[in-house]
């Protein structure tokens, strides 16, 4: 007998469909529930070990794929269709969704996100100040816009199809950032914030994970030493225990 029931929840929002992965602990009236968003290229199963960890201790889960998130993504549109701002309305669909469901406590619904999917949950939590209990960021990739500006100054600088690691980006995803200031669409969620970051991670520089923990009312930074972007077996093992203790801390 399993702990926990883990199956396939499907979200449609915007002509498209999520699939996703929720993880229900047993005879749980009303339990908190962790919405995990992956990173660039990710995929719900990214976060099948916190999940499993979580649902066996009494708190829920739901993991699912972004739209066009990944060249491996079991939801809808093309990786040449997403943006951070696609994104962003996955995310908001899941927690309409979520909030709904008879054994999770509205009241307690936390967002976890990892780089790309970091960024989105961030966003997200400054727009849904009231649906969230606490945020999880996990080497928030709060560097994109600033990264892609760089590379395309210019509207007519941004291709129609770049490659970034065996992933499409249509033009549409570097358009939607263009001169786009993420510190500026973050830091007014006054809840509490926890952000994991690596002392080598070479894709997101800690700098903007110090940033991030100083702009919001009520955040705290983990440095992990020696990790980089994307933790080893003990740093996710790491995160996965504060991640639990968060949530039990913030009842």
């Amino acid at each position: 007998m399993s702990s926990y029931q883990k199956e396939i929840v499907k979200v449609k929002h915007h002509e498209r469909e999520i699939h996703g992965v929720s993880y229900i602990p047993n005879g749980m009236k009303k339990c908190p529930v962790v919405i995990f968003s992956h990173g660039f290229n990710g995929t719900n199963e990214d976060f099948a070990m916190q999940s499993d960890y979580l649902a066996k201790n009494g708190v829920g889960a739901y993991c699912f794929d972004f739209c066009g998130g990944s060249v491996n993504s079991k939801s809808d549109l093309k990786t040449n269709e997403m943006t951070i701002f696609t994104e962003k309305e996955d995310l908001c669909a899941v927690i309409e969704n979520i909030k709904k469901w008879d054994p999770i406590d509205p009241d307690r619904i936390y967002l976890f996100g990892g780089s790309q999917g970091g960024l989105v949950s961030a966003l997200v939590a400054d727009e849904c100040i009231e649906d969230i209990k606490g945020l999880l960021l996990l080497f928030p990739a709060l560097c994109i816009a600033d990264n892609w500006n760089e590379r395309f100054p210019t509207l007519e600088s941004i291709p129609d199809i770049e490659e970034l690691w065996g992933v499409q980006l249509g033009r549409i995803f570097f358009e939607s950032i263009h001169d786009y200031k993420v510190f500026d669409h973050i830091g007014k969620f006054d809840k509490n914030v926890l952000i994991f970051h690596g002392d080598q991670d070479d894709i997101v520089a800690l700098e903007y994970g110090k940033k991030a923990s100083m702009i919001y009312p009520n955040a705290r930074i983990e440095v992990f030493s020696g990790e980089g972007h994307g933790f080893s077996e003990a740093g996710n093992k790491r995160v996965t225990e504060m991640t639990y203790e968060f949530i039990t801390a913030n009842m």
